[in-house]
Protein backbone atom coordinates (compact mmCIF):
# COMPACT_ATOMS: atom_id res chain seq x y z
CA UNK A 1 0.00 0.00 0.00
CA UNK A 2 1.68 3.61 -1.18
CA UNK A 3 2.19 6.12 1.81
CA UNK A 4 1.35 9.28 1.28
CA UNK A 5 3.88 12.64 2.46
CA UNK A 6 2.24 14.38 5.97
CA UNK A 7 0.70 11.39 6.90
CA UNK A 8 -2.61 11.53 4.54
CA UNK A 9 -3.72 8.58 2.76
CA UNK A 10 -5.24 8.01 -0.44
CA UNK A 11 -8.78 6.60 -0.50
CA UNK A 12 -9.55 3.09 -0.19
CA UNK A 13 -11.91 0.46 -0.50
CA UNK A 14 -12.87 -1.36 2.69
CA UNK A 15 -13.65 -4.48 2.42
CA UNK A 16 -16.15 -5.95 4.87
CA UNK A 17 -16.14 -9.54 6.53
CA UNK A 18 -18.41 -10.86 9.60
CA UNK A 19 -17.41 -13.03 12.71
CA UNK A 20 -20.18 -14.75 13.87
CA UNK A 21 -20.20 -16.56 17.32
CA UNK A 22 -21.75 -19.85 15.41
CA UNK A 23 -19.39 -19.25 11.79
CA UNK A 24 -16.56 -18.31 13.04
CA UNK A 25 -14.71 -16.63 9.79
CA UNK A 26 -14.83 -17.73 6.31
CA UNK A 27 -11.26 -19.32 5.84
CA UNK A 28 -10.43 -16.91 2.57
CA UNK A 29 -11.46 -13.93 4.54
CA UNK A 30 -9.42 -14.69 7.60
CA UNK A 31 -6.75 -15.42 5.35
CA UNK A 32 -7.14 -12.19 3.17
CA UNK A 33 -7.02 -10.38 6.46
CA UNK A 34 -3.42 -11.66 7.41
CA UNK A 35 -2.44 -11.03 3.98
CA UNK A 36 -3.67 -7.30 4.46
CA UNK A 37 -1.28 -7.57 8.24
CA UNK A 38 1.75 -8.77 6.43
CA UNK A 39 1.78 -5.88 3.68
CA UNK A 40 1.23 -3.20 6.10
CA UNK A 41 -2.32 -3.09 5.90
CA UNK A 42 -4.77 -2.11 8.81
CA UNK A 43 -7.96 -4.32 9.66
CA UNK A 44 -10.58 -3.29 12.42
CA UNK A 45 -11.53 -6.40 14.52
CA UNK A 46 -14.12 -6.93 17.25
CA UNK A 47 -12.86 -7.22 20.67
CA UNK A 48 -14.74 -7.66 24.76
CA UNK A 49 -13.94 -3.87 25.32
CA UNK A 50 -14.03 -1.81 22.16
CA UNK A 51 -13.19 -2.39 18.77
CA UNK A 52 -9.52 -2.11 17.82
CA UNK A 53 -7.86 -1.19 14.86
CA UNK A 54 -5.29 -3.04 14.09
CA UNK A 55 -1.60 -3.43 12.13
CA UNK A 56 1.28 -5.30 12.22
CA UNK A 57 2.94 -4.65 15.59
CA UNK A 58 6.43 -5.19 14.43
CA UNK A 59 6.46 -2.14 11.63
CA UNK A 60 7.01 1.11 11.50
CA UNK A 61 4.95 1.54 8.60
CA UNK A 62 1.82 0.01 10.14
CA UNK A 63 2.57 2.56 12.94
CA UNK A 64 2.72 5.13 11.11
CA UNK A 65 -0.46 4.11 9.33
CA UNK A 66 -2.72 3.92 12.17
CA UNK A 67 -1.63 7.36 13.15
CA UNK A 68 -3.24 8.62 10.10
CA UNK A 69 -6.08 7.07 9.75
CA UNK A 70 -6.80 8.04 13.32
CA UNK A 71 -5.83 11.44 13.25
CA UNK A 72 -4.01 10.20 16.00
CA UNK A 73 -1.15 12.39 18.02
CA UNK A 74 2.70 10.20 17.15
CA UNK A 75 3.43 10.43 20.90
CA UNK A 76 0.34 7.81 22.33
CA UNK A 77 1.32 4.63 22.37
CA UNK A 78 -0.08 2.28 20.57
CA UNK A 79 -1.18 -1.24 22.38
CA UNK A 80 0.07 -4.83 21.31
CA UNK A 81 -2.78 -7.70 20.64
CA UNK A 82 -1.07 -11.37 21.27
CA UNK A 83 -2.67 -14.54 21.34
CA UNK A 84 -0.41 -16.68 23.22
CA UNK A 85 1.98 -15.76 26.25
CA UNK A 86 4.90 -17.00 24.76
CA UNK A 87 4.97 -14.32 22.53
CA UNK A 88 5.66 -11.98 25.29
CA UNK A 89 9.14 -13.12 25.78
CA UNK A 90 9.89 -11.54 21.28
CA UNK A 91 8.38 -8.35 22.39
CA UNK A 92 9.80 -7.83 26.29
CA UNK A 93 12.94 -7.91 27.66
CA UNK A 94 11.98 -9.25 31.32
CA UNK A 95 8.55 -10.97 32.35
CA UNK A 96 8.22 -9.91 36.39
CA UNK A 97 6.40 -12.58 38.12
CA UNK A 98 3.61 -10.05 38.68
CA UNK A 99 2.92 -10.27 34.94
CA UNK A 100 2.58 -14.44 35.37
CA UNK A 101 0.56 -14.08 37.83
CA UNK A 102 -1.89 -11.47 36.55
CA UNK A 103 -1.66 -13.07 33.24
CA UNK A 104 -2.99 -16.30 35.17
CA UNK A 105 -5.75 -14.39 36.63
CA UNK A 106 -6.85 -12.15 33.90
CA UNK A 107 -5.34 -12.98 30.35
CA UNK A 108 -7.48 -13.31 27.92
CA UNK A 109 -9.05 -10.62 28.79
CA UNK A 110 -9.41 -6.61 29.13
CA UNK A 111 -5.83 -6.08 31.23
CA UNK A 112 -2.82 -4.43 29.61
CA UNK A 113 0.49 -4.84 31.09
CA UNK A 114 3.27 -2.63 30.22
CA UNK A 115 6.81 -4.23 30.21
CA UNK A 116 10.19 -2.96 28.96
CA UNK A 117 10.47 -3.37 25.16
CA UNK A 118 12.50 -5.88 22.84
CA UNK A 119 14.18 -3.89 20.21
CA UNK A 120 12.54 -5.75 17.61
CA UNK A 121 9.62 -2.74 18.52
CA UNK A 122 10.00 -0.23 16.90
CA UNK A 123 9.70 3.34 18.47
CA UNK A 124 6.53 4.33 16.38
CA UNK A 125 4.85 1.65 18.04
CA UNK A 126 5.76 2.94 21.76
CA UNK A 127 5.48 6.60 21.12
CA UNK A 128 9.47 7.00 21.50
CA UNK A 129 9.20 4.74 24.69
CA UNK A 130 11.48 1.83 25.92
CA UNK A 131 8.51 0.18 27.49
CA UNK A 132 5.58 -1.72 25.53
CA UNK A 133 2.05 -2.05 26.03
CA UNK A 134 0.64 -5.65 26.02
CA UNK A 135 -2.92 -7.36 25.68
CA UNK A 136 -4.37 -10.87 25.42
CA UNK A 137 -7.97 -10.04 24.36
CA UNK A 138 -10.97 -12.58 25.20
CA UNK A 139 -12.69 -12.20 21.99
CA UNK A 140 -12.79 -15.34 20.58
CA UNK A 141 -12.81 -13.61 17.34
CA UNK A 142 -9.91 -11.66 17.99
CA UNK A 143 -8.46 -14.53 19.19
CA UNK A 144 -8.52 -16.33 15.69
CA UNK A 145 -7.82 -13.07 14.07
CA UNK A 146 -4.75 -12.60 16.11
CA UNK A 147 -3.59 -16.20 15.47
CA UNK A 148 -3.72 -15.98 12.19
CA UNK A 149 -2.00 -12.61 11.90
CA UNK A 150 0.82 -14.43 13.69
CA UNK A 151 2.53 -11.52 14.35
CA UNK A 152 1.79 -9.15 17.30
CA UNK A 153 -0.90 -6.62 16.60
CA UNK A 154 -0.67 -3.07 17.64
CA UNK A 155 -4.26 -1.93 17.82
CA UNK A 156 -5.87 1.45 19.44
CA UNK A 157 -8.96 1.91 19.51
CA UNK A 158 -10.86 1.81 15.52
CA UNK A 159 -12.13 5.50 16.12
CA UNK A 160 -11.26 8.98 14.70
CA UNK A 161 -8.81 10.26 17.36
CA UNK A 162 -10.75 11.89 20.42
CA UNK A 163 -14.21 10.51 19.41
CA UNK A 164 -16.08 8.49 21.27
CA UNK A 165 -14.45 4.48 21.01
CA UNK A 166 -16.70 2.04 19.00
CA UNK A 167 -19.12 -0.38 20.05
CA UNK A 168 -20.21 -1.89 16.89
CA UNK A 169 -18.87 -2.23 13.20
CA UNK A 170 -20.82 0.43 12.11
CA UNK A 171 -19.71 3.11 14.18
CA UNK A 172 -15.99 1.91 12.80
CA UNK A 173 -17.60 2.51 9.58
CA UNK A 174 -18.49 6.10 10.71
CA UNK A 175 -15.20 6.96 11.38
CA UNK A 176 -13.00 4.84 9.09
CA UNK A 177 -14.26 4.14 5.42
CA UNK A 178 -12.42 4.23 3.32
CA UNK A 179 -8.96 5.10 5.21
CA UNK A 180 -8.30 1.51 6.58
CA UNK A 181 -8.22 -2.08 4.12
CA UNK A 182 -11.16 -4.14 6.22
CA UNK A 183 -13.98 -4.04 8.79
CA UNK A 184 -14.47 -7.15 10.66
CA UNK A 185 -18.28 -7.03 12.37
CA UNK A 186 -18.23 -8.85 15.25
CA UNK A 187 -21.49 -7.57 16.64
CA UNK A 188 -22.02 -5.19 19.29
CA UNK A 189 -19.15 -5.49 22.07
CA UNK A 190 -19.65 -7.05 25.40
CA UNK A 191 -17.83 -4.68 28.07
CA UNK A 192 -17.64 -1.33 26.15
CA UNK A 193 -15.11 0.60 27.31
CA UNK A 194 -11.29 0.06 27.31
CA UNK A 195 -8.94 -2.29 28.97
CA UNK A 196 -7.42 -1.57 32.61
CA UNK A 197 -3.68 -0.69 31.99
CA UNK A 198 -1.02 -1.76 34.54
CA UNK A 199 2.69 -0.26 34.56
CA UNK A 200 4.46 -2.71 35.93
CA UNK A 201 8.11 -1.73 35.32
CA UNK A 202 8.50 -0.35 38.79
CA UNK A 203 8.26 -1.91 42.31
CA UNK A 204 4.68 -0.89 42.23
CA UNK A 205 2.78 -1.76 39.94
CA UNK A 206 0.50 1.27 38.79
CA UNK A 207 -2.75 1.68 37.02
CA UNK A 208 -2.10 4.16 34.10
CA UNK A 209 -6.04 3.48 33.05
CA UNK A 210 -8.97 2.24 35.02
CA UNK A 211 -11.20 -0.33 33.42
CA UNK A 212 -13.44 -3.36 33.89
CA UNK A 213 -10.64 -4.98 35.76
CA UNK A 214 -10.86 -2.65 39.10
CA UNK A 215 -7.63 -2.03 41.32
CA UNK A 216 -9.32 -3.96 43.81
CA UNK A 217 -9.46 -7.00 41.55
CA UNK A 218 -5.66 -6.40 40.78
CA UNK A 219 -4.26 -5.65 44.44
CA UNK A 220 -6.11 -9.29 45.81
CA UNK A 221 -3.77 -11.07 43.02
CA UNK A 222 -0.16 -8.64 43.16
CA UNK A 223 -0.85 -7.14 46.40
CA UNK A 224 -0.02 -2.83 46.46
CA UNK A 225 -0.69 -1.20 43.29
CA UNK A 226 -1.58 2.70 42.94
CA UNK A 227 -3.75 4.38 40.63
CA UNK A 228 -1.56 7.33 38.46
CA UNK A 229 -2.17 10.80 39.73
CA UNK A 230 -1.91 11.86 36.10
CA UNK A 231 -5.43 10.16 35.44
CA UNK A 232 -7.32 13.11 36.28
CA UNK A 233 -5.36 15.48 34.06
CA UNK A 234 -6.88 16.36 30.47
CA UNK A 235 -3.16 17.80 28.87
CA UNK A 236 0.26 18.15 30.23
CA UNK A 237 4.05 18.04 29.19
CA UNK A 238 4.76 14.61 30.89
CA UNK A 239 5.66 11.84 27.93
CA UNK A 240 2.31 9.62 28.32
CA UNK A 241 2.94 5.76 29.42
CA UNK A 242 -0.41 4.50 28.42
CA UNK A 243 -3.18 5.79 25.47
CA UNK A 244 -5.81 8.58 26.16
CA UNK A 245 -3.32 9.99 29.47
CA UNK A 246 -2.17 13.68 27.53
CA UNK A 247 -4.88 14.25 25.15
CA UNK A 248 -8.43 14.57 25.39
CA UNK A 249 -10.62 11.54 24.80
CA UNK A 250 -13.85 9.77 23.85
CA UNK A 251 -15.52 13.44 23.23
CA UNK A 252 -18.63 14.22 21.65
CA UNK A 253 -18.92 17.02 19.28
CA UNK A 254 -21.41 18.97 21.34
CA UNK A 255 -19.83 20.68 24.99
CA UNK A 256 -20.84 18.55 27.36
CA UNK A 257 -20.90 18.68 31.86
CA UNK A 258 -21.04 16.43 34.24
CA UNK A 259 -23.63 16.77 37.21
CA UNK A 260 -22.78 15.23 40.46
CA UNK A 261 -24.62 15.20 43.88
CA UNK A 262 -27.99 13.21 45.35
CA UNK A 263 -29.87 11.81 43.10
CA UNK A 264 -32.50 14.05 43.66
CA UNK A 265 -30.60 17.01 43.22
CA UNK A 266 -28.48 16.26 40.20
CA UNK A 267 -31.92 15.75 38.18
CA UNK A 268 -33.35 19.11 39.55
CA UNK A 269 -30.02 21.00 38.81
CA UNK A 270 -29.87 19.16 35.04
CA UNK A 271 -33.56 20.26 34.44
CA UNK A 272 -32.90 24.09 36.03
CA UNK A 273 -29.87 24.23 33.38
CA UNK A 274 -31.81 22.99 30.19
CA UNK A 275 -34.14 25.75 30.92
CA UNK A 276 -31.61 28.45 31.35
CA UNK A 277 -30.28 27.26 27.74
CA UNK A 278 -33.90 27.29 26.30
CA UNK A 279 -34.53 31.02 27.61
CA UNK A 280 -30.89 31.88 26.40
CA UNK A 281 -32.53 30.73 22.73
CA UNK A 282 -31.20 26.94 22.23
CA UNK A 283 -33.93 25.10 21.43
CA UNK A 284 -34.92 22.61 23.62
CA UNK A 285 -34.01 19.60 20.73
CA UNK A 286 -30.26 20.82 20.83
CA UNK A 287 -30.20 19.68 24.31
CA UNK A 288 -29.43 15.87 25.24
CA UNK A 289 -29.35 14.65 28.33
CA UNK A 290 -27.54 11.81 29.53
CA UNK A 291 -29.42 9.54 32.44
CA UNK A 292 -29.91 6.24 33.57
CA UNK A 293 -32.62 4.63 32.47
CA UNK A 294 -34.52 4.86 36.70
CA UNK A 295 -34.09 8.65 36.07
CA UNK A 296 -35.02 9.18 32.29
CA UNK A 297 -38.78 10.43 32.59
CA UNK A 298 -37.89 13.10 35.24
CA UNK A 299 -36.23 15.25 32.65
CA UNK A 300 -38.84 17.52 31.14
CA UNK A 301 -36.58 19.39 28.41
CA UNK A 302 -34.35 18.00 26.19
CA UNK A 303 -33.54 14.93 24.32
CA UNK A 304 -33.12 11.76 26.76
CA UNK A 305 -31.06 9.19 25.92
CA UNK A 306 -30.07 6.27 28.63
CA UNK A 307 -26.73 5.04 29.05
CA UNK A 308 -27.87 1.67 30.89
CA UNK A 309 -29.24 1.00 34.32
CA UNK A 310 -27.98 1.87 37.74
CA UNK A 311 -29.51 -1.30 39.05
CA UNK A 312 -27.82 -3.88 36.38
CA UNK A 313 -24.85 -1.78 36.72
CA UNK A 314 -24.21 -1.82 33.34
CA UNK A 315 -24.29 1.91 32.38
CA UNK A 316 -20.58 1.78 31.26
CA UNK A 317 -20.96 -0.81 28.80
CA UNK A 318 -23.69 1.87 26.44
CA UNK A 319 -21.63 5.42 27.71
CA UNK A 320 -20.08 5.56 24.01
CA UNK A 321 -23.01 4.42 22.28
CA UNK A 322 -24.94 7.18 23.92
CA UNK A 323 -22.20 9.65 23.23
CA UNK A 324 -22.20 8.73 19.62
CA UNK A 325 -26.14 9.20 19.65
CA UNK A 326 -26.10 12.59 20.71
CA UNK A 327 -23.89 13.54 17.81
CA UNK A 328 -26.31 11.98 15.84
CA UNK A 329 -29.38 14.04 17.39
CA UNK A 330 -27.08 17.09 16.14
CA UNK A 331 -27.59 18.35 19.75
CA UNK A 332 -24.74 21.23 21.15
CA UNK A 333 -25.01 20.51 24.81
CA UNK A 334 -25.18 17.56 26.80
CA UNK A 335 -25.89 17.46 30.33
CA UNK A 336 -25.15 14.10 31.84
CA UNK A 337 -25.70 12.45 35.41
CA UNK A 338 -22.60 10.95 36.97
CA UNK A 339 -22.17 7.54 38.05
CA UNK A 340 -20.17 7.34 41.15
CA UNK A 341 -22.35 4.05 41.93
CA UNK A 342 -21.20 1.99 39.61
CA UNK A 343 -19.30 -1.21 40.50
CA UNK A 344 -16.57 0.10 38.01
CA UNK A 345 -16.67 4.03 38.72
CA UNK A 346 -13.26 4.34 38.45
CA UNK A 347 -13.55 3.43 34.99
CA UNK A 348 -16.98 4.93 34.02
CA UNK A 349 -16.13 8.28 35.35
CA UNK A 350 -12.54 8.68 34.09
CA UNK A 351 -14.19 8.07 30.29
CA UNK A 352 -17.13 10.24 31.18
CA UNK A 353 -15.15 12.94 32.66
CA UNK A 354 -12.34 13.39 29.77
CA UNK A 355 -15.55 13.13 27.31
CA UNK A 356 -16.41 16.50 28.90
CA UNK A 357 -13.26 18.10 29.12
CA UNK A 358 -13.24 17.89 33.10
CA UNK A 359 -16.62 19.82 33.15
CA UNK A 360 -17.71 18.43 36.51
CA UNK A 361 -20.87 20.62 38.62
CA UNK A 362 -20.76 19.81 42.42
CA UNK A 363 -24.55 20.19 43.22
CA UNK A 364 -26.78 19.81 46.50
CA UNK A 365 -25.71 17.44 48.98
CA UNK A 366 -23.23 15.83 46.86
CA UNK A 367 -20.93 12.81 47.38
CA UNK A 368 -17.99 14.34 48.54
CA UNK A 369 -16.55 14.81 44.55
CA UNK A 370 -15.44 18.08 44.71
CA UNK A 371 -14.98 20.43 41.74
CA UNK A 372 -11.95 20.41 40.77
CA UNK A 373 -12.17 17.17 39.51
Amino acid sequence: MDFMDEGRQKAMDTKYIIWSPDGGYEPSELAEAKRIIDKGGLVAFPTETVYGLGGNGLQKEAARRIYAAKGRPSDNPLILHISQFCQLKEITRRIPDTAVKLAEAFWPGPLTMIFEKADCVPYEITGGLETVAVRMPEHPGALEFLEAAAVPVAAPSANTSGRPSPTRAEHVREDLEGKIDMIIDGGEVGIGFESTIVDLTGEIPVILRPGYITRQMVEEVVGETIMDPALLSVEGDVAPKAPGMKYRHYAPKAQMKVFCGSQTAVVSAINEAAERLVHEGVLPEEIGILAAEETAARYDVGQVVTSGSRKRDDVGRFLYGVLRRFDELHVKVILSESFYDSTREEAVMNRLLKAAGQQLVQVGDGDGVGDGL
